[in-house]
C-alpha cells in the first residue's frame, strides 16, 4: 500500500507543478489541499487520470484532490516529496499579490480560510463529540451514577477540544495566514484565561469593564471560532508591520512584546465581540430559515448536500454546527438532513455494485459504499461512483429530501458533529426520548434501501464491454479539456 500511494504522490505533485509550485498543503478527512505559487502549471487533466485520484476542485492557486479515506498515507508521501513541514512561506505568492479583488474573489478568499482553518480540526472534534456521547450513553443506560468522578472526566476528555476551540483555531488559522503560531495561541489564550472568564462574567451582570479607559463588551469566547479566525488574520499584518518598524537588534524581545501588546487589545475590544456579533447572525440566519419552514428546511439541505460537498461549501456550516451543539448541546438542520444525504449514497453505490458488469467498477462501488454507510465519508461515493454515473446521484439527492423531510418531522437532533453514519448513530439518540433510537434505525434503514431501489429504477449507462484496465489507466482521458478548470470533477478512472 505504501508503494503504491508513493507512486500517486509522485504523480500527483509533478502535476500540481512540482515541489517548487506547492507553497502550503493540508489535508482534511479525504482530500489533499494544495495552495500553488503559479495555476498555470496545473495539468488537471492528468490530474484527474491519475490512477488513486477520485477527483479534482480546481480553484487556481488552490487545488483540491480528492484521494478518500487514506488520504493520511498520501499527504505523508506528498509531503516527503515537497519537503515542506506544514506551513506555508511567510511572503505571499505572487499570485496572490497580483490577484485583482473582486467580490468573488474576496468571498472565495473567506471561504477558502474558514475551511482551510477548520478541516485540521475536525477529527480533534469528531473525537471529543464522540467521547462525550459515550458518556451519554453511559450515563443513559444507568452504569455509572450521574455525579460520579468517571463520568466527569469523560464529560471533560470529551468538552476539551470545544472548550479550547479558539486556541485550535489560532494554530490553525496561524498557518493559513502565514503567522507566528506561538504569537496567536498566546492571544487566543487571553480570551480563555480563568481571570479574563470573570471579568467577562462581571460585566454580563452590569459592572463595568474597562481597559485603559475604553469599555469592553461581555463576550464568552470558550466554543466560539470566528472571533480567533478574524484575530488570527489581523495579527498576520499586525506582525509584518512590526517586524519593518523595529530595530535588527530589538527583535527578539521588542517585536513579539510589542506585537502581543498591540493584538492582544485591538482582540479584546473591537475583533471579539465583532466576531461574536458575525457568528451569531450567520447561525440566525441558518436556524431561522429551519424555524420558519421547519421540516422542509431539513429535507431541501438533505437533497443539496451531496452538491455541497461536492463544492467543499459543506464546511461553512462547521462553525455554526459546533457553536449550536456547544450552547444548546444539540443541532437539528444540518446533521439530521445528512443521515439521508450519507447512507442514501451508500445505498446508491451497492445498487451500482449489484448491477454493474464491471469488475473494476463493483469493487469501487463497494468500497465507496462501505465507506459512505459505516464511516460517513462520502467522497469516494460521490467522485469514485456517484458523478461519475450521474443518475445514481439523482436517487441519492430524492432520497435526502425524503429521509431529511422524515427527520424534520420526528424532531431528530444531533448532539455530535460526527458525520452521520451507522457507526456514529448514537449521537441522534436522546437521554429523554427512547423512540428517537427507532426513528434513527428507522431512517438509516429507508436511506439504504431507497436509494438502493431509486438507483435501480433509474438505471445508469454502463458497458459491460469496456475492459477493467482501461478503466483504471493513468492515461489521460479525451474528454478532459482545459474547460474543466473550476469546476468539479469525477475522473473518468476509477480510483
Amino acid at each position: 500500500m505504501s508503494n503504491n500511494y508513493q507512486t500517486i504522490a509522485q504523480s500527483v505533485v509533478t502535476n500540481v507543478g512540482g515541489k517548487d509550485n506547492v507553497s502550503a498543503l493540508t489535508h482534511c478527512m479525504t482530500r489533499l489541499r494544495f495552495v500553488l505559487n503559479d495555476a498555470s502549471l496545473v495539468d488537471i487533466a492528468q490530474l484527474k487520470a491519475t490512477q488513486g485520484v477520485m477527483g479534482v476542485v480546481d480553484n487556481g492557486d488552490k487545488v483540491q484532490v480528492i484521494i478518500g479515506n487514506e488520504v493520511a498515507v498520501a499527504y505523508k508521501e506528498v509531503m516527503a516529496l515537497i519537503d515542506l513541514d506544514g506551513t506555508s512561506p511567510t511572503a505571499p505568492s505572487a499570485t496572490e499579490n497580483k490577484q485583482k479583488l473582486t467580490a468573488k474573489v474576496i468571498g472565495a478568499k473567506m471561504l477558502d480560510a474558514l475551511v482551510g482553518t477548520m478541516s485540521p480540526l475536525i477529527p480533534a472534534i469528531i473525537g471529543g463529540s464522540m467521547v462525550k456521547l459515550l458518556a451519554m450513553v453511559l450515563e443513559m443506560s444507568g452504569w455509572v451514577e450521574p455525579n460520579a468522578s468517571t463520568l466527569i472526566i469523560l464529560k471533560a476528555i470529551g468538552d476539551g477540544a470545544f472548550f479550547f476551540l479558539p486556541v485550535m483555531v489560532a494554530a490553525s488559522a496561524s498557518i493559513k495566514f502565514k503567522t507566528n503560531m506561538s504569537l496567536a495561541i498566546a492571544i487566543a489564550g487571553v480570551l480563555i484565561h480563568p481571570n479574563f472568564i470573570n471579568l467577562m462574567a462581571q460585566a454580563a451582570q452590569g459592572q463595568q469593564v474597562d481597559l485603559f479607559g475604553v469599555s469592553i463588551t461581555s463576550v464568552k469566547y470558550t466554543y466560539t471560532v470566528i472571533p480567533a479566525l478574524v484575530m488570527t488574520w489581523v495579527l498576520s499584518y499586525i506582525e509584518r508591520w512590526v517586524d519593518r518598524i523595529t530595530p535588527v537588534v530589538t527583535k527578539n524581545f521588542l517585536k513579539p512584546m510589542l506585537i502581543v501588546l498591540i493584538a492582544a487589545p485591538i482582540a479584546i475590544v473591537i475583533i471579539g465581540p465583532v466576531g461574536i456579533w458575525i457568528g451569531t447572525a450567520i447561525s440566525a440566519v441558518v436556524y431561522t430559515i429551519h424555524g420558519t419552514l421547519g421540516w422542509l428546511s431539513v429535507a431541501i439541505m438533505g437533497a443539496l448536500w451531496p452538491l455541497l460537498v461536492l463544492t467543499g461549501m459543506h464546511r461553512v456550516f462547521t462553525p455554526t454546527i459546533i457553536q449550536t451543539i456547544a450552547e444548546t448541546g444539540r443541532e437539528g438542520m444540518v446533521m439530521p438532513s445528512e443521515i439521508g444525504a450519507n447512507l442514501g449514497m451508500g445505498g446508491a453505490c451497492l445498487a451500482v455494485a449489484y448491477k454493474t458488469k464491471s469488475t473494476a467498477l463493483r469493487q469501487t462501488a463497494l468500497a465507496a459504499g462501505a465507506s459512505a454507510i459505516f464511516a460517513g465519508i462520502s467522497e469516494p461515493a460521490l467522485y469514485g461512483v456517484l458523478v461519475r454515473l450521474k443518475r445514481p446521484l439523482i436517487a441519492t439527492m430524492i432520497t435526502g429530501f425524503v429521509v431529511g423531510a422524515l427527520a424534520g418531522m420526528g424532531g431528530l437532533a444531533s448532539h455530535s458533529m460526527a458525520s452521520p453514519s451507522l457507526f456514529t448513530s448514537v449521537q441522534f439518540f436522546d437521554v429523554n426520548d427512547p423512540m428517537s433510537i427507532v426513528w434513527v434505525f428507522g431512517l438509516i434503514a429507508l436511506a439504504i434501501v431507497l436509494s438502493f431501489i431509486l438507483t435501480l429504477v433509474l438505471g445508469f449507462e454502463d458497458d459491460p464491454q469496456v475492459d477493467d484496465d482501461q478503466m483504471v489507466s493513468t492515461e489521460p482521458q479525451s474528454a478532459a479539456s482545459p474547460s474543466d478548470n473550476g469546476k468539479v470533477t469525477s475522473p473518468q478512472a476509477t480510483a
